[in-house]
């Protein structure tokens, strides 16, 4: 611990006598002041899934912290749910939820003079939240991710709750009936973790993992099983290490990390909402990222696993597999991977995966081997034109045709496209504008899930694409294109879009724009006003007056002075 560690002060002086006393009533016995404080950020709920297996993890981790020499002092913070608050208003509250966990962790260690925390979360906005908080504060933290669900089965299928939403645009296509239906929503979600493919959070604990904020294999653990458990309290002794050896967050989150992350991601076909929380924890530590470095590694790296959205397997299976680790060996091998950036253990990134199998098993077809991926390249890409200045991340895994131009289907919210789409209203061909969904407009970019899935769901996703300035779940796949910027709300071109403009998505040419003359575009934007806010109290109203752009990472709290 450095000399002028922190929880030195409760120790310094007679004044400090009140300190003692608080300390002492909460475990704090005469040996103990001079030992590290660590916080234990606890995101346990009952309102999800993702989180509920985590107060026992949480547990596990103030006992590591013990036994390594450390104080623990156990907080909370909170989790909302994406899966139930999915096509709602309250999804609203989802991007928002990241900026206030963020903020949770940085009032609770810094007002109590933490050395060091670990953080344990499960749902999307758990993690970018608390890594948000580790850079700003900079002090050795590590993350624990809650664990993946296993799969849920019916008739012979492995189950997401990506397949209760496609499920409900098959109903409406009368493609299945009632009784499928309620069969798929009773088996979907079986117990304890996060959505169990490589959706968002999965995306986001395997990225952590990659940048060295979290142990080897455990992105990839289910949630149910021991191994999990076993792996935070590593996580805790880690910790404590770190903090007497002070390996800082600044250390770790570097450029190369981020660049490795990126490399990660789009070998295991990872979320969009990635795109948005990299270039913001890049843009709190200080790292210089855009969003043409996510176009620059997609254009070199492959898609090496075939998992769910758009793939067969779930994270369980890319597990058993040889996960993460098992992955990232091919990267390096390949050069596509700094070997030399650091991790909280310590060690090199080459240095952990020196005992790594060089491929993947033969038996088994999650990792593809090297000279068999599923594409040859990455599947965000990045789109600009004048329709995304700024820029906008297309999905294009699971697409036939990458490309497409057709008339626009405008709509100024979720609910009014989801309705036409589940009418019948939407037919191939079409380019869906769904906008005043972004970081100011909507407030807090909704994820469009029920709408992408519900054109899954109806056999069009191969022949309509959906454009929208808000954002993506990570259980999205097809023609679609989120994170548009400039957004509407603040007089982007997305806004100015007319029913029946003719439109184009190509991502080949990395193109997304509105074939409409510069001279009308004008017009349009002379005559364009900005609707008033929806919101003008409370955490929605606070959120859209502070918010950046998307193409910044949608922080909170950038040119405040």
């Amino acid at each position: 611990m450095s000399e002028n560690a922190r929880s030195r002060v409760v120790t310094q002086g007679p004044q400090r006598a009140p300190n003692r006393a608080m300390l002492r009533a909460v475990g704090f016995g005469d040996d103990d002041f001079d030992k590290p404080i660590v916080g234990v950020a606890n995101g346990f709920s009952t309102i999800t899934p993702c989180n509920m297996g985590i107060n026992d993890l949480a547990k596990r981790a103030e006992a590591g912290v013990k036994s390594g020499g450390a104080m623990p002092q156990m907080f909370g913070t909170i989790t909302v749910s994406d899966g139930i608050s999915m096509g709602t208003e309250g999804m609203k509250y989802s991007l928002v939820s990241r900026d206030v966990i963020a903020d949770s962790i940085e009032t609770a260690c810094n007002a109590q003079s933490m050395d060091g925390v670990i953080a344990i979360g499960g749902c999307d906005k758990n993690m970018p939240g608390a890594m948000i908080a580790m850079a700003r504060m900079n002090i050795p933290a590590i993350f624990v991710y809650g664990g993946t669900i296993k799969p849920g089965h019916y008739n012979g299928e492995d189950l997401t709750v990506v397949s209760a939403f496609e499920a409900v645009g098959q109903h409406s296509a009368g493609i299945i009936d009632d009784n499928t239906l309620l069969a798929i929503e009773r088996n979907a979600c079986p117990g304890a973790g996060s959505c169990g493919g490589m959706f968002t959070a999965n995306t986001m604990s395997s990225a952590f993992e990659v940048m060295g904020m979290s142990l080897p294999y455990s992105s990839t653990m289910a949630a149910e099983d021991a191994e999990k458990a076993d792996s935070t309290e590593e996580s805790a002794f880690v910790l404590v290490n770190a903090i007497r050896k002070q390996i800082l967050p600044s250390q770790i989150l570097t450029r190369k990390a981020f660049e490795n992350a990126i490399s990660v991601i789009m070998a295991v076909g990872g979320s969009t909402n990635a795109v948005l929380h990299l270039l913001a924890i890049a843009n709190t530590i200080g790292v210089n990222l855009t969003l043409d470095d996510f176009e620059t590694i997609r254009q070199r790296v492959p898609v090496l696993c075939d998992l769910k959205p758009s793939g067969r397997y779930v994270t369980v299976n890319l597990h058993q597999a040889g996960g993460i680790p098992q992955v990232m060996k091919m990267l390096l091998n390949h050069g596509l991977l700094h070997g030399d950036a650091l991790t909280i253990s310590g060690q090199t990134i080459a240095e952990i995966l020196a005992d790594v199998p060089d491929e993947p098993p033969t038996n088994q077809d999650v990792i593809r081997p090297w000279n068999n991926p599923v594409y040859k390249e990455g599947h965000l890409a990045i789109l600009k034109g004048n329709l995304a200045s700024e820029g906008a991340v297309a999905k294009i895994s699971g697409v036939k045709n990458p490309k497409i131009t057709g008339p626009a289907r405008v709509f100024e919210s979720e609910e009014e496209c989801l309705k036409a789409i589940l009418a019948g209203k939407i037919n191939a061909g079409d380019v869906i504008i769904v906008r005043y969904e972004g970081p100011k407009g909507g407030p807090g970019m909704r994820e469009m899930l029920a709408p992408t899935s519900a054109i899954i769901g109806a056999g069009l996703g191969d022949s309509v694409g959906l454009i929208t300035d808000g954002r993506f779940s990570g259980g999205t796949y097809g023609l679609v294109v989120g994170h548009v910027a400039p957004e509407a709300y603040v007089g982007g071109t997305i806004g100015l879009v007319k029913e029946g403009d003719s439109i184009t998505i190509d991502a080949k040419e990395k193109l997304l724009q509105v074939n409409v003359s510069d001279e009308e575009l004008d017009q349009r934007r002379a005559n364009w006003k900005a609707p008033e806010a929806r919101y003008k109290r409370g955490v929605l109203g606070k959120y859209a007056k502070l918010v950046s752009s998307s193409s910044l990472g949608a922080v909170t709290d950038l040119n405040l002075f």
